[in-house]
């Protein structure tokens, strides 16, 4: 899907490409003055997978603008898309042993084994509850030009559902009064003006803003400075609908000076793509 949305964007797409022929694609792609290209690797070639981090840093210092999207999935999520979509896990043949296939989750494991170098370097995207729309919307975020070295994104999520795989920094605001409780606040989000006037009447919450933005200004230089060209600040509630919508909106506020600077809701709010 990540792929389609990408060549729809203009890019010129090649998906399973084998590792060692990644350098020699991408020089024929800039003899052929094609600008924008796209690869999908996977597991699909799993002998070549530890040789990609180096190929990829090799690529860069010779000049090479990349920028690595990894998506990933929570294990239940995984596991759901494979028994809908009825496709054998790439691994399976690979794990198996004397005649008998090894489960699925074995297999997403040993993948999860596998990419964990990469993963740790590059920046994840959360799949796990995401709409088409919304992945959509954020590869497009991620895909604009011209970007400084480090994308600052804040992402408001429900606890309920799971913390993000995506997020570097998390930040617990179910303590914070809740507008869930209110029945004509209820139907609303933390962008919808009513809510946002109530949670502010709290002090409690202008003072839960302050320690973040604080905590934040004292270590993004760190960040920065580590070569990091993504940082996720992950801000949940019960339900993902108010009070980690309206402090992540604030918190965006903040740091509107930042450029660029994403803004994430994992809720579904009224006017996101569906």
């Amino acid at each position: 899907m990540a792929l389609r949305m990408l060549e729809d964007a203009g890019y010129t797409c090649i998906d399973n490409l084998p590792v060692r022929f990644l350098s020699e694609f991408i020089a024929n792609a800039r003899d052929e003055q094609l600008e924008r290209v796209a690869v999908a690797i996977d597991v699909r070639s799993p002998g070549e997978l530890a040789d990609l981090p180096d190929t990829i840093t090799a690529l860069r210092a010779m000049g090479t603008s990349l920028r690595v999207i990894f998506l990933d999935a929570n294990t239940q999520t995984l596991a759901q898309r494979y028994s809908e979509s009825r496709r054998r896990h790439p691994l399976t043949d690979r794990l198996s042993r004397g005649g008998q296939a090894p489960s699925l989750l074995d297999a997403i494991s040993l993948e999860r084994d596998l990419l964990a170098p990469l993963r740790e370097q590059e920046h994840v995207i959360d799949t796990s509850g995401l709409t088409p729309g919304q992945l959509r919307s954020w590869i497009a975020d991620l895909i604009q030009d011209d970007r400084p070295p480090l994308v600052l994104t804040f992402q408001s999520f429900a606890y309920k559902r799971g913390v993000p795989n995506d997020a570097d920094l998390v930040f617990d605001v179910r303590c914070l009064p809740n507008p869930y409780y209110d029945r004509n606040l209820r139907p609303l989000t933390g962008r919808d003006e009513p809510v946002a006037t109530w949670l502010a009447s709290f002090e409690i919450v202008g003072q839960m803003i302050d320690d973040i933005t604080g905590f934040l200004q004292r270590w993004l230089p760190q960040y920065t400075q580590d070569t990091r060209s993504y940082l996720t600040i992950a801000v949940g509630c019960t339900g993902g609908q108010h009070r980690s919508v309206y402090v992540v909106e604030q918190l965006a506020k903040r740091f509107a000076d930042h450029d660029p600077l994403l803004v994430r809701h994992r809720a579904q709010l009224p006017d996101e793509s569906s």
